[in-house]
């Protein structure tokens, strides 16, 4: 066979081989493509629809619902579903969640004062009241007594009421006495610490500085800096001057014998 022949035969093989490979990528990607696409369905239209209706749709194409909360409306009745994510005619994969906002129906209940009880009184008032008690934000309050409510949303005797769990603001007390940082910097540790003992405030650490500029024992720098603003739980923490570190001496030159 001549060289030429063998170049020829070489080159078919080169191309048959070219031509089965790109063949296979062709069909992997369609393959792939009809698989992501086969396990895709669109989202129904659940607005309006009773929720029991609403599960029995949704499992049926392979989705799952999710109720999110529950709210008054007076366009939906009771038990219908009043919003959905993702909506209608979306395309999602198999599996996934519709979240949805089902209705309580028009409002029927009148919205009770809870300022100024505890929040144990206030749970009780909402529940027998038909309501419950959903977030609660606490705040430090001059003048007011820890564990009191200071204000409520939606306000009592509301009518504007969209959800059956009202959220309370609640007072931890009066705010903690707060205080100017004094500077101990330049003073020395044991004044610095008969002052703060006598105020109640407590040492940390204490950390020695080599230094001969100043006396031992006086503080070179402190945490919390001067001026800030500390409380009565406040740790200083001080960097004070110690001793300077000794240098070694040079060992005497040994003479060397003419």
């Amino acid at each position: 066979m001549s060289l030429r022949t063998r170049l020829l035969t070489l080159f078919r093989l080169f191309a048959l081989f070219t031509v089965m490979v790109a063949v296979a990528l062709v069909s992997a990607i369609t393959t792939i493509r009809l698989t992501i696409h086969g396990h895709q369905t669109e989202t129904p239209n659940l607005v309006g629809v009773p929720l029991e209706t609403a599960q029995r749709i949704t499992s049926g194409l392979g989705l799952e619902l999710k109720v999110e909360d529950k709210l008054y409306s007076d366009q939906y009745p009771a038990n219908q579903v009043v919003s959905q994510v993702p909506p209608r005619g979306a395309r999602v994969k198999m599996g996934q969640h519709i979240h949805v906002l089902v209705s309580l129906g028009p409002t029927r209940v009148s919205v009770p004062n809870l300022v100024g009880s505890t929040v144990r009184t206030a749970q009780i008032t909402a529940f027998q009241r038909g309501l419950t008690v959903g977030d609660i934000a606490a705040v430090h309050w001059l003048g007011s007594t820890a564990d009191q409510v200071l204000a409520q949303d939606p306000p009592a005797a509301g009518t504007d009421v969209h959800s059956p769990s009202m959220n309370i603001l609640v007072s931890l007390g009066d705010p903690p006495p707060a205080f100017m940082c004094p500077s101990f910097v330049g003073r020395l540790l044991s004044e610095a610490s008969k002052a703060l003992e006598k105020t109640g405030f407590a040492i940390g650490r204490i950390a020695p500085v080599p230094t001969d500029s100043v006396p031992a024992g006086t503080i070179l720098s402190q945490s919390p800096p001067p001026g800030s603003k500390i409380g009565p739980e406040t740790v200083f923490n001080f960097q004070v001057a110690g001793p300077p570190q000794s240098v070694p001496s040079a060992a005497p030159l040994s003479t060397i014998p003419q």
